[in-house]
């Protein structure tokens, strides 16, 4: 059974930094390329960041250097790193995993919120 189990967010200042935390099945972890996505109220989900199996990475625009994404393929466990967090970053985080070459082969976790309020 294929699970995804985000962790990590919570409530946090203008400026502030937060990381979350995606373990995944075993079973999918060391092929699929991982990610993080997000959506915001009356927003459409949007991509944050992926990290290929490979180490390939990939940001939206307005990430703007203040996120990093790694992975540690000992621990199944994909990460996302948030500096510099402002407003418009809140949201509901979700871990994604995406098969490289199968077209529609995905799963997504829970969602984790990231509050980012004075």
């Amino acid at each position: 059974q294929v699970q995804l189990v985000d962790s990590g967010g919570g409530m946090v200042q203008p400026g502030g930094s937060l990381r979350l935390s995606c373990a995944a099945s075993r079973t999918i972890f060391s092929s699929y390329t991982m990610g993080w996505y997000r959506q915001a109220p009356g927003k459409q989900r949007e991509l944050v960041a992926t990290i290929a199996s490979g180490g390939y990475l990939q940001f939206a625009d307005f990430v703007k250097g203040r996120f990093t994404i790694s992975r540690d393929n000992a621990e199944n466990t994909v990460y996302l790193q948030m500096n510099s967090l402002n407003i418009e970053d809140t949201a509901v985080y979700y871990c994604n995993a995406r098969h490289p070459g199968l077209r529609g082969v995905e799963y997504w976790g829970q969602g984790t919120q990231v509050t980012v309020s004075a």
